[in-house]
């Protein structure tokens, strides 16, 4: 059975180098790995930490900055009248054209982004004293 984890696999790769005297070839051959990896072995002790993909782009972002301009507008009208997610998503479908995003996709954006909204515009977070928390209705 071979090593587990890439530091393991170094580790045997080096020492089967220094005590058998094995080629690169060789221990790429033993090993089932390619000889770049024997060549980063015998180099170094430490494997190089994996890379960080960037972050990946969303659907909704050329969308994103009409819905915030919708919740800012929701921070001076009264309840009655503020947005829901349904209502944004209605108006995002009809006067942008919005195709192939999900209500549930818009629906985790704004629940994300209203109480940010709130609090970039100096407002207190709502009042949950009165009702508690309300789990998330979209």
């Amino acid at each position: 059975m071979g090593p587990k984890s890439k530091v393991e696999l170094f580790a045997a790769l080096r020492r089967d180098s220094r005590l058998e005297g094995l080629s690169i070839r060789a221990l790429a051959a033993k090993y089932g790995v390619h000889r770049r990896t024997v060549r980063e072995a015998l180099s170094s002790a430490w494997p190089a930490p994996r890379k960080k993909l960037p972050p990946r782009k969303s659907r909704l972002d050329p969308f994103k900055r009409a819905i915030d301009v919708m919740l800012v507008a929701d921070l001076d009208a009264p309840r009655k009248q503020r947005h829901t997610v349904k209502r944004i998503h209605d108006r995002l479908l009809a006067e942008l054209e919005m195709e192939g995003i999900s209500y549930a996709t818009v629906c985790d954006y704004v629940h994300w982004r209203r109480p940010q909204i709130r609090a970039e515009a100096g407002r207190d977070p709502r009042d949950r004293a009165r009702g508690g928390h309300h789990p998330r209705r979209c």
